[in-house]
């Protein structure tokens, strides 16, 4: 036995040695036997308590399973759990075989592999074509969007899969038939609601409302609005809850929705009267103009009364349903054929756009007047006025490919939000050329200028609220005007200034010694 420097828990003397025998260190003095870490001595006999044999990758007090099959059991705890909190329970196997692959077979413990489970089960939900929410995904998994997305990059590029586009139909398909806030509207609205809402998300993937924006929030904007047209009582604050998407950016697609709408609804003869605060009342029949201009053929050159895009027998049958009386003598005059019109078929009844504009102006004074002097309206008859001017015949109403999207009339031809912001920064760069020049003319040449302190720009067309208008400002020179005089003086082309790519011919033309 040799002695050690440790002091004696029972006598405090520095007498401890090693039994050979037994491996037990012992004090020498009062014969205690010490302990030590991981090592519980057999005291008292038969009834004592038992001494537990610790080795070289034991995986506890007890256990009969190694550190790796003991890793192994509670990867798969944690994988059952965060599934079954995302509803995917059945997933759960599918999951554990994408974390077994990039993982190598030994998964994993720690936050990182909570934040891999997450980013495999939003990759197989992709690749399924399945809606599922990362913002969702990060909620359970408790991390940062960010985070699961460069964990979701990270999986995709090892296991080398090709995530499908993002499909924004499935997505609102399933939330109109699986969100809890649908759940107490009728199917048959709901049935409504889903097809009037694919043709509207149809036509803004046509308008390039979705182009290089998060499709949720358009799915949002969509919801509310089919909703508000078939008289669901829902909030856009519900739907953005509902999505787990911010309720600002919902609210700015459901504007370019309505925005879109009142250009659209310049198409008909009453269009001057149509604004975004009253478009919900022309909805009916703005949507049904763009439903039957859909389904017209582009060959079709005729100038008929079915071109014309509004059931006019549904606004007069709901005008004269609602006890309204029309002096049919005194308005045959507007119903007269229009000489310039061929006859292609005889029974098919056309007007003209001026005949069908007066037509709607003096109805819509008479149901003015006679509104203001019985209020009362008919419930039933409100029903099937909201109701009767959905047909739902369009392909639009029907999932398509983008390339046929994009061959349908519906009433507006538009351009990408971000051309039209890049034309406007184009037409800025101009003008700014064009006084830089003039500045540069002045300095040189200074007996032909005047001093001024500020430049005045020339007009620039900025696009708000779907109304264009010509302002002239007055603004201090910046930085960009005295870049684009350097590179003026540097006898840079104007072309190549108007792109507005200013620091690579900064490098290119003024800082290339």
């Amino acid at each position: 036995m040799s002695e050690s420097s440790r002091p004696c828990k029972n006598c405090h003397k520095r007498t401890i040695a090693k039994d050979e025998e037994t491996w037990n260190l012992v004090c020498k003095s009062c014969g205690i036997i010490q302990d030590f870490d991981n090592y519980d001595p057999q005291i008292g006999g038969i009834t004592g308590a038992v001494g537990t044999y610790v080795r070289h990758g034991s995986a506890g007090s007890g256990s009969v399973y190694n550190y790796k099959e003991s890793k192994d059991y509670h990867a798969k705890i944690l994988i059952d759990d965060l599934m079954s909190q995302l509803g995917l329970s059945n997933k759960s196997s599918d999951v554990r075989g994408m974390l077994y692959e990039i993982t190598e077979g030994e998964f994993g413990q720690g936050r990182w592999f909570e934040v891999c489970i997450g980013a495999c089960a939003y990759v197989l939900m992709r690749k399924d074509s399945k809606p599922i929410s990362i913002v969702k995904v990060a909620e359970i998994v408790k991390c940062d969007i960010y985070e699961l997305g460069r964990m979701v990059y990270r999986a995709v590029d090892f296991l080398d899969i090709k995530l499908p586009e993002f499909d924004i139909i499935n997505s609102f398909e399933h939330y109109i038939k699986e969100a809890p806030i649908f759940s107490g509207v009728e199917e048959d609205i709901k049935g409504r609601m889903l097809k009037q809402g694919v043709f509207l998300v149809q036509c803004l993937v046509k308008w390039y409302v979705t182009t290089g924006r998060r499709p949720l929030p358009v799915v949002a904007a969509v919801l509310v609005f089919a909703a508000q047209l078939n008289q669901v009582d829902l909030t856009i604050e519900d739907v953005a809850e509902e999505l787990q998407v911010a309720v600002v950016t919902c609210k700015l697609r459901y504007k370019e929705l309505l925005e879109r709408l009142v250009k659209v609804a310049r198409g008909l003869p009453w269009g001057e009267d149509v604004t975004v605060k009253n478009i919900m009342k022309h909805a009916p029949f703005v949507i049904q103009y763009m439903e039957l201009k859909s389904m017209s053929k582009n060959s079709d050159k005729r100038k008929s009364f079915n071109d014309v895009g509004v059931d006019l027998d549904y606004l007069i049958d709901d005008f004269l349903s609602n006890g309204n009386v029309v002096d049919i003598k005194s308005d045959l005059q507007y119903f007269q054929m229009d000489p310039s019109l061929s006859i292609e078929i005889p029974n098919r009844f056309q007007i003209s756009q001026e005949c069908l504009a007066m037509i709607y102006t003096k109805i819509k004074n008479q149901v003015s007047v006679l509104e203001s002097a019985n209020s009362r309206y008919s419930k039933e008859m409100e029903t099937k006025s909201t109701y009767d001017w959905w047909q739902g015949e369009s392909e639009m109403s029907k999932k398509l490919l983008v390339k046929q999207i994009l061959e349908k009339d519906v009433g507006l031809t538009t351009t990408p939000p971000s051309f039209d912001r890049g034309c406007l920064a184009n037409e800025r760069r101009k003008a700014k050329i064009k006084a830089a020049k003039r500045r540069i003319h002045k300095t040189m040449y200074p007996s032909d200028a005047g001093s001024i302190d500020k430049i005045e720009q020339c007009p620039v067309e900025h696009v708000n609220g779907g109304k264009k208008r010509r302002r002239k400002m007055k603004v201090d020179v910046d930085w960009e005007d005295f870049i684009i005089e350097t590179l003026l003086l540097h006898q840079v082309e104007e072309e190549e200034i108007e792109k507005g790519y200013y620091k690579a011919l900064l490098d290119l033309h003024v800082f290339n010694y």
